[in-house]
Parts: C-alpha cells; structure tokens; sequence
C-alpha cells in the first residue's frame, strides 16, 4: 500500500468540523487541511486574538477558505457549556470534532476553576464534558467522527483512581502521561457505547508522534536537561505539519475505523506516514474503561444522554 499523505483525502465539501486547539502546532494545520479540503472549520481556541491571527493565515493561503474563531478554555467547565450551548442553539450540523487542545509537563501542579488537576482537567475532561455535549449535534449526521489526541507518553501513564487529580502526589510527566492515557482509555470506551447503540457516530483516536510544536518545546522545561532535549528533537521528531497527518488520517480515511488508533509508522512511532498502531495493552481493559467513564461522568456532570434518547 503507498503511504498516506492529505492529498488522499476525501473532498470535505459541506462538512463540519470543530478543532480545538487550532491556533497553533498540529491543531492549526488540522484545520488547514480540512479547510483546503472545502470543510467548514471552527477554531475553537482560548485565546481570541491568536484564534484570529491563525484564521488570517488559513485564509490568506487560501481565499476562499470556510474558517471561524470561537472562544473555548477547555479547561474550564463554564467556558465549555457556552461553547456547546451556543452551537447547539444554531442547529448546525456537526460532523467532525477533533480534541486536540492540552497542555503538558506542568513544572508546578495547577489546578482548573472546578478544581481538577490542570492536565486532567484540561486534557480528559474538558473533552469528555465537551463530547458529551455535543452528541445530539455528531449523532444527527450519518458518518460523523470524534478524533481524540492521546501521545506516545500514554504508555508510560497509569490510571490512578485514587488520586486522579494528583492531590497527594503531583509529578508532571506522571501527571501528563496519565491524561494521554485517559484520552485512549476514553477513546475506547466511548466507540463501545457508540457500538452498543448502534450508532453512526465512530470514535477514533490518533497520535502525532514526537512533533515539533510548542506544548513539547515546553513541556521540556527551561532546565539544563529540557534545553538539551529540545536542542535535539529536531533531529528524532517531525514538524507540526507532518504531525497532524494521523489526525487528518482518524478524521477523514474511508480505512479509518471506531475504535482505531493511528499514528506514525517510524522508530517507536517518533515520526512517520500514518498507519493503525497499538495502544498500551491497559486501555483496552473495558473494565478501566467504564470506571474512567462513570468518575468522568460525577466529575464533570455531564452524561451522555443522547445516547439513551
């Protein structure tokens, strides 16, 4: 099979797409693909003024370009009920939604306006909350998709159901590598539920390998070590641009399936052309699958009715 690349994506003429995250690294590009490709994109950014500096340079590459910047903090749960209340009172379809935004590595533990962990918080269940309440809108349309953005770093995390939000032990790449685990165990769990519904809502999930982008550039720290490291990752990662390929790929291939995992097919999935990989053998436990659920769902508050309607 030849490798693929976005020329092979399907025309995205009059389909939906919100991207969160998409004001820089491989959300931006993400939503520049899907615009080339006609798709009508939301930049579902918390910063406005760089939601619209990225908006600019989609459209000044090309004109007509279907783009538009909506303010969403993920990591705050108010911020993410207004998102999804304001587009749902619009009535507007909603075929592709890709979670992508996150932060990473927090030298110091933080915490999100409800009080979670920031990385948890902001990587899971933000996203959770915000899939949830978006459901009646992907459920409307017959092939919509969910693509949700784990990391290679997930299989060195651990679900810790004691102390998700790291009260009494904080450890930053611990911390960050059990929300990436958090967004494939979710993953999973969320296309069985689709499964068992038999919905045509699929739930993919992808990878971008090591990417030059700057949530790793600073999840590496101004230390002596993370000033080293980033001096080096040019050389073992690839650009943001090449990055969002297995995005794209989860979002768009007629090959990409609920339930897949995709990322780059290099050296310990590093960089590379998309393909399906593996997750960590303890995101395909179902049983950590419908705990993680049901403790996001008390979190959060928010449940997936629509699936039951």
């Amino acid at each position: 099979m030849s490798k693929w690349t976005p020329q092979q994506m399907p025309p995205q003429q009059g389909r939906f797409a919100i991207v969160t995250g998409a004001n820089s690294g491989i959300g931006y590009q993400a939503a520049r693909y899907l615009s080339r490709a006609g798709a009508a994109v939301i930049l579902a950014c918390r910063s406005r003024e760089k939601g619209e500096a990225a908006s600019a340079k989609i459209v000044a590459k090309q004109s007509s370009a279907k783009v538009e910047v909506r303010i969403l903090d993920v990591a705050d749960l108010d911020s993410v009920r207004r998102f999804a209340t304001e587009f749902l009172s619009e009535d507007k379809p909603l075929d592709l939604l890709i979670n992508n935004a996150g932060v990473m590595a927090l030298p110091e533990r933080r915490t999100t306006p409800q009080g979670f962990e920031m990385q948890f918080g902001t990587n899971h269940l933000g996203h959770f909350a915000l899939t949830g309440l978006l459901l009646p809108a992907l459920l409307r349309q017959p092939t919509s998709r969910v693509v949700t953005v784990a990391s290679i770093a997930h299989k060195s995390g651990k679900l810790n159901f004691d102390d998700l939000n790291a009260e009494r032990r904080y450890d930053p790449r611990g911390a960050y590598a059990q929300s990436k685990l958090a967004n494939v165990v979710f993953g999973l769990e969320f296309d069985r539920r689709l499964r068992a519904h038999s919905a045509n809502t699929a739930s993919v999930i992808a990878h971008p390998g090591v990417a030059v982008t700057n949530i790793v550039s600073n999840g590496m720290g101004t230390g002596l070590k993370g000033r080293v490291v980033n001096a080096l990752l040019p050389l073992v990662a690839q650009s943001d641009d090449r990055g969002s390929w297995p995005l794209l790929y989860a979002a768009t291939s007629p090959d990409a399936h609920g339930g897949g995992y995709y990322g780059p097919d290099g050296i310990a999935e590093f960089k590379g052309t998309p393909v399906e990989v593996k997750p960590k053998p303890h995101a395909l436990d179902p049983a950590a699958g419908k705990r993680l659920w049901e403790m996001s769902e008390a979190l959060t508050g928010v449940r997936y009715d629509a699936l039951d309607s």
